[in-house]
Formats: structure tokens, C-alpha cells, sequence
């Protein structure tokens, strides 16, 4: 059997790369699959979408899964299994960038279970290849059957010393004050992901300009791959079953009461939610009057049309009357208040509230044996940076059970990382390892946005000297059918993220930006738009850093009195080994007389020794011993040192912690003594000088009675 003809697009990247995208010959079975290669990257992704949709399915039931082998970075996975498990956040993280733009580019009324596996084959060490996860998967879904209303691409830029990368290496982005991941279609922007070093919102705007620029060759190719694979046309399929007629009498009979609330400027989520309920139990109340015992009304058919007019109603009222839901004009930020030290044993702690959005958010200080380890395909060592996002059920009012960390916590988190990381102090100036646990306490609206505010507030009552506050908001868009009257709103509710076109958050300092998510759900967002979403957002970015300096405006000189404290001392490098001891018999025997916590580790060819405990008294016993152990011992010098063990010939004593001595039986006194046990016994305390080191063994020998009174020669 011979090898299947590959068919094969090319993108030039302008640089020497290029990037190609082959089908054809891999995973013929799925509905479409691609291999992207970009260097010695390769990634193989797949889509499989059901025939026929499953009944009582009104949504798309989308699933994407990023999966990085290790074989493609020739290592073998930790663990005890030692195969690829559960995904990693990182994976996590990448799949949900993938998702967001894909997801808004499905036709609505597709509702088959649709799966897109994206799987990293080869790797390069110092390329990141999650900028190629959205190419690929585009790429599947273009030489597939499968509807779709792209193609997409995703690329990162950054910008490396004034000058902007197109998918920069591991290295380039650890010089780069901008990197975005950008998802678009040829025509439009779909979604940005990034972090920035407080860069402005002009600087931000020519990224996202630059990256689109990039993304478009990128959907050209995918273009021409579906000519050549003869896949222009989609397959057909009927999900949904419609009744214009009852369509027409929902919007007749309800949509004057729906606009009456949305203009009602109710700001209790709950309460303007059952005055939405209400409208449409009271008219499938009149159905069922109507269709008598004997008939049936279809309560999903007219959920599906009423929840049509509940969107045009609040979206007409915001572009007729510039009227929100919750009465607040366009650019009005919710009532802020919040509280520093509400949680007296955490080491720093705060409630942030805007609107009916809360966080409770506390900090934690350990040491390097509590920083997370990090063993992916192509990152491997420790994270000294945490930040965690809890979303309980009941911060929405819902009845059902929290089952494990969900994919939508795990982004959310990662975004308030992104946004904080920045302002942290440097590793010399705290060597602790930090962890941010923001749980959400209450949700209508930017719950993300809230643990960024919690986190800055926590962090300065914790005593973290950070840099500078950072602060958080969520921008909003409603636009009119034709694209020409348009409203950005700041501050978003979340039903106004539910029910309009954008959903763009933007973090940071007084003095610029420092981390963004934006998902996009309408075709042609101009940049006007989104310059004067950037405008807004910084407005509203000042006022809520304005409410945040009333309750803390800069850090806690001291960590509070319960803080473990963490000392630092250097040692030679040659001095670990005997700090540590045999099997770690030392270290452990320090921590454990001193209750203290130690870590060492080797940094430009020196020792750094972190000591770590609850008290001072703890931190000065460890560093004496430990200082006592890297002492080099003086010859002339004078040490009080423990008889450790005798001998017919002497006693070893201990001068220093792990530096024993030999005070010969003729140096214990001036006169003659028969055996060592007529003046020493073994524990005495004695004083002792160092009258020489051996240079070739380096043993010490030891005096005792040339610190004693020579006594008279009797002739």
C-alpha cells in the first residue's frame, strides 16, 4: 500500500519561518485532521462531529482538549504511572483559548456533539507551540464537513526591545513588555489574551492591529486547503424545529413587557430576573388556557423565542435610552466598598465588593518547599507565584454541588495571575513563595475582575511591598444590526455579558495595563470601538484604584506579628554539603532543635540559605548553628567547646557545630597526667585554643593549658 497524497498549504511567516499545514494522510477517519508545522513543532489536531444532534439540545455542544506527549520533547511523564493523565492548567488554558473562538463561529442552530482534540506531537524546546493550537484546529474544521463560519488562526506577538515578534521563542518572551494571543478571522477580531508591563492603551491597540495583520495569510491558506480537498460544502442538517407563527405571537405579546423591564433600572439581580420570569409563565399560562386539557404547548419552543425578546428588550433600551439594567449610565461604575484584616489568623486578607459581585481573598507566605512544581512537556521547575479562583455554586444562588476545580476557575485564576505578577516584589527583595486564594463570595458581573481588586488589597495588608495597586474592570458592547450604533459599557453586569457583543477585561497600575481577556461575539468590531472601549476601561481602571486607596493605599510597612519570617545568608558552595550533611542529617537535626524551616539551593556559584520560622528566637538559634558550621576556625582564637569524646591519648572537642578538635592528653594541663578521665569527662564544657590546623587534612589541635597559669619550676 502506498502513501496517501498529502495536500499541503504553505504560510510564510517573513522571517525565514514559515508555517505549513498538511491533510490527507493522518487520522483519516475523523471528519478533518491537519499536522501543523512550524520548525521541528508539529501538531496533529482532529475534529469528529455526530451526524445527528442529540434531542432536547438547544446549544452547541462543544468540547476541546489540548494534550502535549512528552515523547515529543523525548521525556518521560512524572508520576507514579509515568503516562500522560489528567491535563495540566497549562493544557487547560490552552483549550479554553482555542474554544473561545471557535465556539462563536458554529451556525446557531447546530447543536451535534462536536469534538476537537489538538495534540502536540514534536517540540522544539524554546518555542511555545500553544500559538499553533488554533491554526490547527481552524485547519481540521476547514478540510472537514462540518459547519463552521471561519477559518480562524491565533497568533502571539510581543513586543522584544521596541520591536514586535510574530510566535516569539521562551526567550524573546522573557525580554517582551507586550505578549498577546490574538484569534481572528480574516476579517475580524475574535479574542485576545495577554499580559503587559503597564504598557498604554494606544501600545495595546497596535498589538492587537499587528497580530491580525499576521493572522490573515493564516486564513488564506486554510481557504485554499478546503478548495483542495473539495470541502466547500458543509453538510446538511436540521436541529431545530420552528413554528413561525408562535415566534410572531411571542415577540407580539411579550416584548413590550420585557422592554418595560428592561427599563425599569432594577439593581437586584434576583428580583428583575423573576419580573423577566414572570412575563413568559403568564403567557404560557394563557397557552395552556388555550390549548384546553387536551392540548400540549411547547414550553422550550417559546423559552427559546421569549429569551429572543428578552435580549432585543435590554439591548433597545441600552441603544433607544442609554438606559441599563441595574439604571446606570454607560460609563458608571457599581458602588465599591472594601475591608483590609477581616480574617485576623490569615497572613493578609480582604473583601472587595462592587455591586452584587464579592471576593474574599487572603494571602499566604511559605517558603521554596511550598512553591508548585512544574513538570509540563516543555516547563520544568517551580512557581513561587499562586493564585487560585473559587467559584461556588452559592455565589449565584444556585442549588447543586461544587465538584473539583472547574476549567472556567482555572482561566479566571490565571487571568488575575497574569494581572498581579507584575507589580510583585523581586525574588531578592522576598524570598518567600506566595499564594493568593480569592473564593467569590457573590456573582453578578466580572467575579475575575473582583479577585484582581481582593488580591492588590490582600497583598498590601499582608505587608508584600508590591510595586503598585492594580485594579480590574470588565467592559461590555451592545451594537445595533447594521454595526453603526453601538454602546460600550463599563463595569458589566452579567446578564449584559450574557446578553451583549463583548466581553473585554483590562487590568492595571495608574500608569498602564498590565494583563487582558477579551472574547468578541459579533462580526465586524471596529477599532474605533475598541479604542474607546480602551478609553473607558482606563476611566473606569482609575475610579475603582480611587474607592480601593480610601480603604489601603499602599502596603503594610511589617507582615503582621504571626507571619513566619524568612532570614537569608550566603555560605560558600563548598559549605552545602556540610550544612546539609550525610543523608541531610544536619539540616534536618537544625530544624528540628530550632523548629525552623530550611532551604538551600545553589545560585552564581554561591549557597543561599533561607531560614525560615514563626519566631526570632527560632531564626537566631538556626543561623547560628548554621553559621557556626560555614565558620572557618582561626588559629589563636579562643572556643568554648563540648567534650565530645575521650581517648587513652585525648579528648575531641567540638569548637564549632560539626568541627571537632584534638586537645592532646599532654595540652589538658602543665603537669603529666596518667590518664585524660583525672580532669575531663565526656559533655564538660571547656575553653580551649587553637594552636594549629593540619594543612594537609585540615585536623585542628587544640590547647588547654596554654590558657592556664604556668606554674613555678620548683629547682
Amino acid at each position: 500500500m502506498s502513501k496517501p497524497k498529502v495536500i499541503q498549504e504553505t504560510i510564510d511567516l517573513g522571517d525565514g519561518r514559515s508555517i505549513s499545514i498538511e491533510t490527507g494522510v493522518l487520522a483519516k477517519q475523523a471528519d478533518g485532521a491537519v499536522m501543523v508545522r512550524m520548525g521541528d513543532t508539529m501538531m496533529l489536531a482532529s475534529v469528529v462531529s455526530a451526524k445527528e444532534a442529540k434531542e432536547d439540545v438547544d446549544f452547541m455542544p462543544l468540547s476541546v482538549d489540548y494534550k502535549e506527549k512528552y515523547a515529543a520533547a523525548g521525556k518521560f511523564p512524572g508520576g507514579f504511572l509515568r503516562r500522560e493523565a489528567r491535563p495540566s492548567d497549562y493544557e487547560i488554558l490552552i483549550a479554553r483559548l482555542v474554544d473561545r473562538a471557535l465556539r462563536p463561529l458554529f451556525p446557531d442552530d447546530y447543536h451535534s456533539d462536536t469534538f476537537v482534540n489538538v495534540t502536540l506531537m514534536s517540540a522544539e524546546i524554546d518555542t511555545p507551540p500553544d500559538a499553533l493550537a488554533g491554526l490547527a484546529a481552524s485547519a481540521a474544521l476547514a478540510v472537514s464537513d462540518v459547519p463552521f463560519h471561519g477559518p480562524i488562526a491565533e497568533a502571539r506577538v510581543a513586543r522584544v526591545n521596541g520591536e514586535w515578534v510574530v510566535n516569539p521563542s521562551f526567550s524573546q518572551l522573557a525580554e517582551a513588555d507586550i505578549e498577546i494571543l490574538v484569534g481572528a478571522t480574516y476579517d475580524n477580531i475574535l479574542m485576545v489574551e495577554g499580559e503587559m508591563k503597564e504598557v498604554s492603551e494606544a501600545e495595546m491597540l497596535e498589538a492587537i492591529k499587528f497580530a491580525h495583520e499576521v493572522i490573515k495569510p493564516m486564513c488564506k491558506a486554510q481557504m485554499a486547503l478546503t478548495k483542495k480537498t473539495g470541502k466547500e460544502k458543509k453538510r446538511e442538517y436540521c436541529h431545530e424545529l420552528n413554528d413561525e407563527d408562535l415566534s410572531k405571537r411571542v415577540w407580539k405579546e411579550t416584548y413590550d413587557a420585557a422592554y418595560k423591564v428592561a427599563a425599569s433600572a432594577n439593581a437586584d439581580k434576583h428580583a428583575r430576573s423573576e419580573a423577566f420570569g414572570k412575563i413568559k409563565e403568564e403567557f404560557l399560562a394563557k397557552l395552556a388556557e388555550e390549548a384546553g386539557e387536551e392540548g400540549e404547548v411547547n414550553e422550550k419552543l417559546v423559552g427559546k423565542y421569549y429569551h429572543d425578546v428578552e435580549k432585543e428588550a435590554v439591548r433597545r433600551v441600552v441603544l433607544d435610552e442609554a438606559v441599563r439594567l441595574d439604571g446606570r449610565k454607560t460609563d458608571e461604575i457599581r458602588p465599591i466598598w472594601s475591608e483590609v484584616d477581616y480574617l485576623p489568623s490569615a497572613h493578609g486578607s480582604a473583601i472587595f465588593t462592587r455591586g452584587e459581585t464579592q471576593s474574599i481573598t487572603t494571602v499566604t507566605l511559605g517558603t521554596k518547599m511550598d512553591a508548585k512544581l512544574i513538570d509540563d512537556v516543555l516547563k520544568k521547575g517551580n512557581d513561587k507565584f499562586l493564585l487560585h479562583y473559587n467559584f461556588p455554586a452559592f455565589s449565584t444562588g444556585d442549588a447543586r454541588p461544587n465538584r473539583g476545580t472547574s476549567r472556567r476557575e482555572v482561566g479566571h485564576g490565571n487571568l488575575a495571575h497574569r494581572a498581579l505578577k507584575g507589580v510583585l516584589p523581586s525574588a531578592d527583595d522576598m524570598p518567600y513563595t506566595l499564594r493568593i486564594v480569592s473564593d467569590i463570595l457573590e456573582s453578578n458581573g466580572s467575579s475575575s475582575m473582583a479577585t484582581v481588586c481582593a488580591g492588590t488589597l490582600a497583598l498590601m495588608d499582608a505587608g508584600v511591598q508590591i510595586k503598585k495597586p492594580v485594579s480590574g474592570i470588565a467592559m461590555g458592547l451592545i451594537t445595533d444590526k447594521d454595526g453603526k450604533k453601538f454602546a460600550v459599557l463599563s463595569d458589566i453586569l452579567g446578564d449584559e455579558d450574557h446578553l451583549g457583543d463583548m466581553d473585554f477585561k483590562v487590568t492595571g497600575t495608574r500608569d498602564g495595563i498590565t494583563a487582558t481577556q477579551m472574547d468578541i461575539k459579533v462580526e465586524g468590531l471596529s477599532y474605533e470601538i475598541l479604542s474607546q472601549a480602551l478609553e473607558q476601561a482606563k476611566n473606569g481602571r482609575l475610579h475603582i484604584l480611587d474607592e480601593m486607596a480610601k480603604t489601603m493605599s499602599a502596603p503594610n510597612a511589617d507582615y503582621k506579628p504571626h507571619t513566619p519570617r524568612i532570614e537569608r545568608i550566603e555560605i560558600p558552595k563548598d559549605m552545602i554539603g556540610a550544612v546539609i550533611g550525610p543523608g541531610g542529617k544536619v539540616i534536618q537535626e537544625i530544624q528540628k532543635e530550632t523548629n525552623s524551616t530550611i532551604t538551600i539551593e545553589e545560585i552564581d556559584n554561591v549557597g543561599l540559605v533561607d531560614v525560615f520560622a514563626v519566631d526570632k528566637a527560632a531564626i537566631d538559634a538556626a543561623m547560628n548553628w548554621i553559621k557556626g558550621i560555614v565558620a572557618v576556625p582561626e588559629p589563636g582564637e579562643i572556643y568554648k567547646g563540648k567534650v565530645k569524646t575521650i581517648t587513652p591519648y585525648g579528648a575531641f572537642v567540638e569548637i564549632m557545630p560539626g568541627k571537632d578538635g584534638l586537645l592532646h592528653i599532654s595540652e589538658i594541663e602543665w603537669r603529666r597526667l596518667e590518664k585524660v578521665e583525672e580532669v575531663l569527662s565526656e559533655g564538660d564544657v571547656i575553653e580551649v585554643k587553637l594552636i594549629a590546623v593540619d594543612e594537609k587534612n585540615g585536623k585542628l589541635k587544640l590547647s588547654r593549658k596554654v590558657l592556664l597559669p604556668k606554674p613555678e619550676r620548683n629547682d
